[in-house]
């Protein structure tokens, strides 16, 4: 196990740490530049492009264990096993090719819209298409009940959120790239550790996305030399979203309560969505209008700076992941329960204490300006 980890890892790394310089020098002549703006982050034009190598990241070594099969497996057997699994499995198999054709268009489609600025409504609407698509594939979720559309209906939303929501966070360096490799081994170890049977497919794919957002991480690191763009982050939210429903996690482990696993590992993403989309209604503005009302932006608003934001949110993504991890060691639905709650007061109090950090801060600067006048 520990050198079908290994390989499968280090091969996307690798393609990542070296693709991701050469895209760098590129992206001028691709047009795939992040000029500087009133709600952005950064004060000087920044190449884009960074999702291309994340993609090959993902593609080359996927590529090279379906070709190189007999080769590869001497050195690492369960991938000789990986590959019987999926030609004995006709279903994991067309669940995994809808996954990859799926991932195909929702990274086009964040690279068209890196370069030409797509409107939020075409790009909501072919997210739907394609979420769609994917469920027809056999990617969807039973929820525990019989009637299929209602499976359906929570997957395509599941896929939609996260999609959106991994794009939302990729607006401070390393911090969307961050979570996702965090998410993806987080959901590593219990596809390969924590079930009865573990999935292999899956986790193989997973492992390749930890692998290449790392290898992209070693060139994002503040200050970044290159940005993901939506290429990467729509790439990042539709596998997390797909291979966490793909997984089966609740089939493996004979237990249902650990349903709840992926909520618990990508808490933060879904945290930062929701209050982002509430704050700009509240305000009266368009959900998918960019500004800085994030979380990452929050936090800055009280004082930190953005590297130690973005350490933050990691370490909250860390420890709700934990959470995910809790849930195969409790025995019924009362454990599991109680562990959503806890998460649910982490969130609560985190949400309560910056709320009145940024009051607070406002107040302040409403006083120092009326003594000044």
């Amino acid at each position: 196990m520990l050198s079908f980890v290994l390989a499968s890892f280090f091969a996307a790394f690798l393609t990542s740490l070296l693709v991701t310089p050469c895209i760098r020098r590129l992206a001028p002549a691709l047009g795939l530049v992040d000029l500087p703006g009133h709600r952005k982050v950064h004060v000087t034009p920044t190449p884009m492009g960074g999702g291309i190598a994340v993609f090959l990241g993902l593609l080359v070594p996927t590529l090279a264990a379906w070709l190189l099969t007999d080769s590869i497996s001497q050195l690492v057997p369960l991938l000789q096993n990986l590959g019987v699994s999926l030609q004995q499995d006709r279903d994991s198999f067309i669940q995994m090719a809808g996954i990859a054709v799926g991932a195909i268009l929702l990274f086009a489609l964040g690279l068209a819209d890196d370069r030409w600025g797509l409107s939020w409504k075409l790009r909501l609407g072919l997210q739907l298409l394609v979420a769609f698509g994917v469920t027809q594939a056999g990617v969807k979720a039973t929820v525990f009940v019989a009637q299929p559309w209602i499976g359906i209906g929570i997957t395509m939303l599941w896929i939609l959120i996260l999609t959106n929501a991994m794009n939302f966070l990729d607006n401070m360096d390393g911090l969307s790239a961050g979570i996702g490799v965090i998410a993806s081994m987080m959901s590593v170890g219990i596809l390969l550790l924590m079930v009865k049977d573990p999935h292999w497919s899956v986790s193989f794919v997973l492992l390749l996305l930890g692998g290449s957002l790392s290898g992209f991480l070693c060139w994002n690191r503040p200050p970044a030399s290159i940005f993901m763009g939506d290429s990467g982050s729509n790439l990042i939210g539709f596998l997390l979203a797909t291979l966490t429903v793909s997984g089966t996690f609740y089939e493996r482990s004979g237990s249902r309560h650990v349903i709840l696993a992926p909520l618990c590992v990508l808490a933060i993403p879904l945290y930062d969505f929701v209050t982002v989309i509430l704050i700009r209604l509240k305000a009266g503005r368009s959900p998918f209008h960019g500004d800085k009302s994030h979380f990452s932006h929050r936090l800055v608003e009280l004082g930190l700076r953005p590297a130690r934001a973005v350490l933050t949110i990691h370490l909250a993504t860390l420890m709700t992941g934990l959470g995910g991890l809790l849930l195969y060691k409790v025995q019924d639905w009362t454990g599991a329960l109680l562990i959503i709650a806890m998460i649910c007061c982490v969130l609560s109090l985190v949400s309560i204490l910056e709320t009145v950090g940024r009051r607070s801060l406002t107040e302040r600067d409403r006083e120092e300006k009326s003594s000044v006048t």
